[in-house]
């Protein structure tokens, strides 16, 4: 699977607009097939910055969305309303699902 971590510094007078406005891009980039997930957060210490969590199946998934047209129009449109550059994370790791944080368990609440 590819995972990805992105995080976008928004400017402050886009900010409250942000995920409305890359709306059809979250939206298109979810209905592709090879599209695990594709999250938005937002900071909680800076309200300009989101980040985003990307998970596909591989490579030619990864290949298919950056060469899709939704794409292509989110980077000609979001520079924009950007700080700078986005930051990325981007790793191949083996599976396509979330791991429980075992560390974290939480006991089995079923009364049965």
């Amino acid at each position: 699977m590819i995972s990805i971590v992105v995080k976008f510094n928004v400017r402050p007078e886009y900010s409250d607009e942000w995920l409305d406005r890359i709306s059809d891009f979250t939206q298109a980039t979810r209905q592709e097939s090879g599209n695990l997930w594709f999250e938005w957060s937002r900071s909680v210490e800076n309200p300009n910055r989101f980040v985003l969590l990307e998970g596909f199946r591989d490579a030619d998934a990864g290949a298919e969305h950056v060469n899709s047209e939704h794409f292509k129009e989110a980077i000609r449109q979001a520079p924009s309303m950007l700080v700078k550059t986005p930051e990325i994370l981007y790793a191949e790791i083996p599976g396509t699902e979330w791991s429980p944080l075992a560390e974290m368990s939480v006991p089995d609440n079923d009364p049965a």
